[in-house]
């Protein structure tokens, strides 16, 4: 192998990424560790994209980066910035952060990076917060910083810094088609389907299948089907435009279109497509029709993992846990041999657990973690404690926390916290709920329903004082509850 210089080994490398031979590429990369010497920065960098891909070697990331201090290949700024993608896709963003602050020249690829990893785990006030760190340490940016920008405004419903971004976009004389489709996501999210579609009618003559399926979804969301049905008109519906539109229907639980658009793909020969008919039978489900997701599931030609996840997760929506588990359990017994990932283990164990099927739930638990080496994330244990606490196990729940805590070598989420004084409110446990508060409402100061929790922990404990206390700094920080409602929808028009 020393036959050849470590740089067609490296391009070699890259190459096998790109194709999705990951293991190869590991086979390759072994081979090079065991007989050569001059391994350099871009020998790790393609391997460090690999390590998350491969499950049943959970700790290989952490094996790579130390053999790259060993041998001083993690110093640069290509290297650590592949350090802080790794570390993010394996959801240690504690480490990601680190890697990205020990950077000392941080060029645009690791401040996107960086903005990208906030948003993958939902903290898009963290992106926005990095992005105004850019703006003032580095002069640059590209479309990708912009688009990544707009989806965290996106997240938070921040229409003001949308429309900010959308300036910036203008004034800088930015790729307006490339970022198009952000911009008409961002303003069909925060209600603005107007504004959406004046951005795609300025680029409709140059916009692609990516735009015109964004603005579909986004009609469909805000119910504006007249417009949707003609941008659908003007071109040959594809799955992809049908499945963005069934996906809005899901979330507004808009069985009537969804209905049409379903008679659409059965038309038009599309129904044997798995990611279409999974957008149906999601559909169905959370339009509270169970049968019908059912019908659509078994019908399913090939399913995938997609596909037995949106099922169970129907079963957890209609409160049939036991319907759930057993889907569980004959989704890891199938000929396709399907295996769970850690969205499946969320939809089972919220569904056990709302159903009060405990053993049921620490089965499944136990199972995808020992067999199938799923990677148990922060939103898993909340789950878990949830169902805990309501089944009075509070030494379990405790048990479950400091396992937690032990094994993440990452800060605790807010759900995990919400979660454990739950479970101290239903069982009354005083100081451990004190602690879970004091940590909740440092980690989150200014979410109301932490303190709306906190209180009614309080309550149950019988300290008013401190319920006063909490109602106070709410009205002292001005912060409201969000109220619930409800809604129906007779004959296509919604009633709240």
């Amino acid at each position: 192998m020393l036959t050849r210089d470590i740089l067609s080994y490296n391009s070699r490398l890259a190459s096998l990424v790109r194709l999705g031979e990951s293991f190869s590429a590991w086979v390759l990369f072994v081979d090079l560790h065991r007989s050569r010497t001059d391994l350099d920065p871009y020998t790790f960098t393609p391997i460090l994209n690999v390590c998350p891909t491969l499950p049943h070697l959970p700790k290989l990331g952490e094996q790579v980066h130390s053999l790259m201090i060993k041998t001083g290949s993690d110093l640069g700024t290509v290297s650590k910035t592949a350090l802080v993608n790794m570390y993010s896709k394996y959801r240690l963003l504690c480490c990601s952060e680190k890697a990205f602050e020990e950077l000392e020249s941080k060029d645009v690829v690791s401040w996107n990076v960086m903005i990208s990893s906030f948003l993958s785990h939902g903290l898009a006030k963290d992106a926005i917060r990095v992005f105004e760190r850019m703006r003032q340490d580095y002069t640059g940016w590209n479309e990708f910083t912009l688009c990544s920008v707009l989806k965290a405004c996106t997240l938070l419903r921040a229409f003001p810094q949308g429309k900010q971004v959308h300036s910036m976009v203008v004034v800088m004389g930015r790729d307006l088609v490339v970022l198009g489709t952000a911009l008409i996501d961002f303003y069909s999210n925060v209600g603005q389907i107007d504004k959406a579609m004046k951005v795609y009618s300025i680029l409709c003559r140059s916009s692609d299948g990516v735009m015109r399926n964004s603005m579909i979804a986004g009609c469909v969301k805000n119910q504006r089907y007249k417009e949707a049905f003609e941008i659908m008109s003007s071109m040959r519906p594809n799955v992809v435009a049908l499945t963005t539109a069934l996906a809005a229907c899901s979330e507004n639980s808009d069985l009537w279109i969804g209905k049409q658009i379903h008679c659409i793909a059965t038309r038009l020969g599309f129904v044997s497509d798995t990611q279409l008919c999974n957008a149906v039978l999601d559909m169905y489900g959370k339009s509270g029709k169970i049968a019908s997701s059912k019908s659509v599931f078994d019908l399913i030609p090939w399913k995938d993992v997609v596909s037995w996840t949106a099922m169970i997760d129907a079963y957890r929506v209609h409160g049939c846990g036991l319907q759930a588990f057993a889907l569980f359990n004959e989704m890891v017994e199938s000929r396709d041999r399907v295996c769970p990932n850690s969205v499946t283990l969320l939809a089972v164990l919220s569904a056990c657990g709302h159903s009060g099927l405990l053993e049921q739930g620490r089965a499944c638990f136990e199972f995808a973690r020992d067999k199938y080496k799923l990677e148990v994330y922060p939103e898993h244990y909340a789950c878990f404690i949830d169902s805990l606490g309501r089944a009075g196990h509070m030494e379990d729940v405790w048990l479950v926390f400091l396992e937690m805590v032990k094994e993440k070598n990452c800060r605790l989420s807010a759900k995990v916290w919400a979660a454990l004084l739950n479970a101290c409110r239903l069982n009354g446990d005083i100081s451990r709920g004190e602690y879970a508060t004091k940590g909740l409402l440092e980690l989150e100061p200014s979410n109301p329903g932490n303190y709306v929790l906190a209180c009614n922990f309080y309550a149950a404990i019988g300290r008013w004082d401190l319920v006063e206390e909490m109602r106070i700094e709410m009205r002292k920080r001005r912060m409201n509850k969000k109220a619930g409602s409800s809604w129906v929808t007779c004959f296509s028009s919604r009633k709240t």
